[in-house]
């Protein structure tokens, strides 16, 4: 361990432990890749999908809350956000391409052209990367609000849940430097009042 000049510490950790973030975070974003292709897009919009594309974006919510206190409260938590982005960027962006996929299914003149799965991946990877090759574009009104609404995700993707997350790492680190120095000054103490 160590410390740098902003008196943050800096612990090392094992390669297993880096190891296992990794393959964590690539078994979740490969998972979910699996489910977008196995799930069933090309189907009606029912009240039924209308709610599971409403829990999914609350479970969204709920599984970025609960990363952000997993962060404050790890040994590790640079890692643990390197591994909460990892997740839930794919995650955001699978969400999406659900959507256009569906819209594309049920309105085929939403965009200007039909889009199957690796179609509308690519375009919201287009939309959240802000490339817009112009190759894909919404046309209809529902089209552009969802366009819209990715755009925004994409936002406070990048803006307000980065911010959130290097939040938690500072607060974290500052756990982990205030634990540090208490353990130094106890056994400062030990040392003083044994010797």
């Amino acid at each position: 361990m160590t410390t740098h000049s902003s008196e943050v510490a800096i612990v090392r950790l094992p390669p297993r432990q880096i190891a296992a973030a990794v393959i964590r975070s690539l078994l979740s974003a490969t998972a979910l890749v699996v489910v977008y292709y196995l799930a069933p897009l090309n189907r009606s919009i029912t009240a039924w999908l209308v709610v599971w594309l409403i829990i999914s974006a609350i479970a969204l919510a709920g599984a970025l809350a609960w990363q952000l206190r997993s962060i404050m409260r790890s040994d590790a938590p640079r890692l643990r956000a390197v591994e909460t982005v990892a997740i839930g960027l794919p995650f955001l962006l699978v969400f999406y391409a659900s959507l256009y996929a569906l819209l594309s299914f049920n309105q085929p003149a939403s965009f200007t052209q039909n889009l199957g799965r690796t179609d509308a991946l690519y375009f919201t990877m287009t939309v959240f990367s802000t490339i817009g090759f112009g190759d894909i574009a919404p046309v209809t009104e529902a089209a552009r609000i969802v366009t819209m609404t990715q755009m925004v995700a994409g936002l406070i993707a990048v803006g307000v849940v980065a911010r959130l997350v290097v939040g938690a790492v500072k607060r974290a680190d500052e756990r982990i430097s205030t634990k540090i120095r208490n353990g130094a000054a106890d056994s400062q103490r030990g040392s003083a009042a044994g010797g």
